[in-house]
C-alpha cells in the first residue's frame, strides 16, 4: 500500500483543522471537537408577512436543521401577538416590527433585539371606501378608521394624519385585530382602515374599484426584527450564532430567488403574487443592527408617551434592548450601532 507523503499528510491535517475551525466558528462544533446537541426553538412569527421570509425560508430549505436547530414556527397575525407569546413564555423568539419592541422597553421588560431581518417602506398605508365619500386624504376628517392599536399600523396612521394636518382627534379610531380589518370595512363598520400587507392588498382585491389606497411611502419604514427575552439569550449564546447563520442563508434565498420566496406565502392570490414580485426590488432583506433602529425607537417612544399610550415618562436607553454579541460573531460589519 502506497504511503502518503509528508506534504499530503500536512495538507490533510490543515484541511481537517480548517473544517473544525469553521464548524466551531459557526457553532456546529464545541471546543472539544464534538457536535453540539440539537437545539429546539419556537419562533412566534407572522407566516403570511413578507418580512418573515428569511425565517420561513430557513425552515423550508433546511437551513435551520443544517445548523442543528429544530425550529417550530408559531403563527400569529401581528408582531404584537408574537411578542406577547414570548413574554408569556409560549415561544422563545418573535419576529416583530419596531413598535412592540418600543412598548416592551417603555414597560421595562427584559427583551432584546437579536437582529433586523427586513426593511421596507412599501407595506403600510390606508385603504378607504370611495363610496363613503373619501376621494382624497383630507376627506378622512371625521371618518371612522379601523386600526390595530399600539402596532405599527397605529403609528403609521398617526404620521399619515399629521402630514394632512390632522390627528387622531379629527377621526374616530376603531380597534380591530389585523385579520378583522377586511370584514369591518366590507360591512361598513368603518370608512377606512390602516395596516400593512398582505391584509391591505387582500382588502383592495375584495373591494375592487371602491377601494382607494393611500400608500405609506415616506411615512413609515417597517423595520422587522427577531427578539427574545434577555435571560434566554444569556443562556443560549451559541444557539443564537447558529440561528443567525441559518437566517443569513434564508435572507440570501429571499433576496436572490423572489419567485420561489413568494411561493412560501401561500395565502397570496395570483394577483397579489404578481404585484409583490413587481415590488420586490424595493424591499430589503438582510441581517443588521443599525443605528437607525435606535433613533426610530426613540422617536416612537416619545410619540407613545405624548399620546398617553404608556405610563412611562422618560425615553429608555434602547442600547439596553439590543443584543449585539450574536451578530458581531456572525457578521460584524453589519453591526453599526454605536455603543
Amino acid at each position: 500500500m502506497k504511503r502518503l507523503s509528508r506534504k499530503t499528510i500536512l495538507l490533510l491535517s490543515v484541511g481537517i483543522a480548517l473544517v473544525a475551525g469553521i464548524d466551531f466558528w459557526m457553532g456546529l462544533r464545541s471546543a472539544d471537537g464534538t457536535q453540539p446537541a440539537i437545539e429546539s426553538i419556537t419562533i412566534a412569527t407572522n407566516t403570511e408577512y413578507l418580512g418573515a421570509c428569511p425565517v420561513i425560508a430557513a425552515q423550508s430549505q433546511g437551513y435551520f436543521s443544517n445548523h442543528r436547530l429544530r425550529v417550530q414556527l408559531q403563527p400569529y397575525s401581528s408582531g404584537k401577538q408574537a411578542m406577547n407569546a414570548v413574554l408569556s413564555n409560549k415561544a422563545d423568539m418573535a419576529t416583530v416590527a419596531d413598535i412592540p419592541i418600543m412598548f416592551a422597553a417603555l414597560n421595562g421588560l427584559p427583551l432584546q433585539v437579536i437582529t433586523t431581518i427586513f426593511r421596507t417602506g412599501q407595506d403600510h398605508g390606508l385603504v378607504a371606501r370611495r363610496d363613503h365619500g373619501i376621494n382624497q386624504a383630507s376627506d378622512l376628517k371625521g371618518k371612522r378608521i379601523g386600526v390595530t392599536l399600539t402596532t405599527s399600523g397605529h403609528f403609521a396612521l398617526e404620521v399619515f394624519l399629521n402630514r394632512q394636518r390632522l390627528d387622531t382627534h379629527d377621526v374616530q379610531l376603531r380597534n380591530y385585530p389585523p385579520e378583522g380589518l377586511l370584514q369591518a370595512l366590507v360591512n361598513g363598520e368603518v370608512d377606512a382602515v390602516s395596516g400593512w400587507d398582505p391584509f391591505l392588498k387582500l382588502i383592495q382585491e375584495r373591494l375592487g374599484t371602491v377601494a382607494l389606497r393611500f400608500p405609506g411611502r415616506d411615512i413609515y419604514e417597517s423595520i422587522y426584527n427577531i427578539a427574545a427575552l434577555t435571560p434566554y439569550l444569556q443562556q443560549h449564546r451559541q444557539t443564537v450564532v447558529r440561528l443567525l447563520r441559518a437566517l443569513e442563508q434564508g435572507e440570501r434565498f429571499c433576496r436572490s430567488q423572489p419567485t420561489a420566496a413568494i411561493n412560501l406565502l401561500p395565502q397570496l392570490t395570483p394577483e397579489g403574487k404578481a404585484a409583490l414580485l413587481a415590488e420586490w426590488p424595493l424591499h430589503h432583506f438582510g441581517l443588521e443592527l443599525d443605528q437607525s433602529l435606535l433613533l426610530v425607537l426613540e422617536d416612537q417612544s416619545r410619540w407613545a408617551i405624548k399620546s398617553g399610550l404608556s405610563p412611562a415618562s422618560t425615553v429608555p436607553n434602547f442600547l439596553d434592548y439590543i443584543y449585539v454579541d450574536g451578530l458581531k460573531a456572525v457578521s460584524p460589519n453589519e453591526v453599526t450601532i454605536i455603543n
